[in-house]
């Protein structure tokens, strides 16, 4: 098979096509033939050398694809040759195989094809395990969600408001902010013109948010404390503006809030595969009945996966870059 490798850290011409040996699922396992995967930041810092897999991961970058199922190893039930599925993955998404514990698996949801799929597994899991799962999101609270155009933004928005909760996102454009309303947002917020920190308290009376979803991590760290409401739940995904900064407990305290930071790609199996049973069971309804959809911004050939990249440092999309093998 092909898959893209990365021989040396750099820049998107970095990532290279190449043949590498196919992988074999073993115990546990299925192999997919990856009709698409989605380009994610952690792919980013992978190509510059920054992120490495965890021990035992493919070395091809790729955390989600969508495909059919090629072969199964042994001690796997519930799943057949043929079947259409999509997969969170720790690596190996960028590849035409890909092999995957069966508790990372989802089958394709009604109503959405099947490359279009590989969009869903990273952002539906990484939302709903920090959103739901530990921030505990109720009806009626404030989510406020930092760069609401991404792909994890424009799924945050939707699953918020189909729970019932009000939300509110800071994007760097009209364009974006404009889309962001139209998938539900109520409260619109531009990071290049606005104080974010005052535009929650006035939206809401000066209680603050309830759920702060962070892609930004050191750089809004401060700020993100200051609009927190009493008993509020700081979530931390990414640090896009750096890993260091000073945290004023005393504002903390004054506000009972708390603060999380999580990754996906490194947790146990285990642990992902309950991630996957809760978002099959909690999110597939919504997505298979359409009150919620994977938002796809464009389709890149897998061998071009540079052309792909450079998309998201550039900023300019909207939702989820594909990565297609050709099907």
């Amino acid at each position: 098979m092909h898959a893209i490798t990365i021989p040396e850290p750099g820049g998107p011409e970095a990532l290279v096509w190449a043949p590498v040996p196919d992988p074999v699922p073993g115990e546990g396992e299925v192999l997919v033939e990856v009709v698409a995967g989605a380009v994610n930041r952690a792919d980013l810092l992978q190509r510059q050398g920054f992120y490495d897999p965890p021990p035992g991961a493919s070395p091809y970058p790729g955390l989600e694809c969508s495909g059919r199922i090629a072969a199964i190893g042994s001690g796997v039930s519930g799943w057949a040759v043929g079947d259409e599925v999509c997969a969170l993955l720790s690596g190996g998404g960028y590849a035409e195989k890909v092999a995957v514990p069966a508790g990372q698996l989802l089958p394709v949801p009604a109503g959405v094809g099947l490359k279009t799929a590989a969009a869903l597994p990273e952002v539906v899991c990484t939302v709903w395990s920090n959103v739901f799962m530990v921030s505990q999101l109720r009806p009626g609270e404030t989510l406020l969600v930092h760069g609401g155009a991404s792909g994890i933004g424009t799924m945050a928005i939707q699953l918020a408001k189909a729970v019932g909760a009000r939300v509110a996102v800071t994007a760097g454009s009209p364009e974006k902010l404009q889309y962001c309303g139209e998938l539900g947002a109520d409260f619109l917020i531009n990071y290049r013109e606005q104080d974010f920190v005052e535009e929650i308290r006035e939206v809401t009376a000066g209680a603050g948010a309830d759920v702060i979803l962070d892609i930004m991590g050191a750089k809004y760290l401060d700020r993100n404390v200051k609009a927190l409401a009493t008993n509020g739940r700081l979530a931390i995904i990414g640090m896009q503006g750096g890993t260091k900064a000073e945290l004023d407990i005393a504002t903390l305290l004054r506000k009972r809030g708390a603060v999380t930071a999580t990754s996906l790609r490194g947790r146990p199996a285990s642990e992902k595969a309950a991630i996957v049973a809760a978002v099959r069971e909690h999110v597939w309804p919504l997505i298979d009945t359409g009150r919620v959809r994977p938002i796809v911004d464009r389709e890149v050939p897998m061998r071009d996966a540079g052309a792909g990249h450079r998309v998201l440092e550039e900023s300019s999309h909207i939702g989820k870059v594909l990565l297609v093998t050709g099907e």
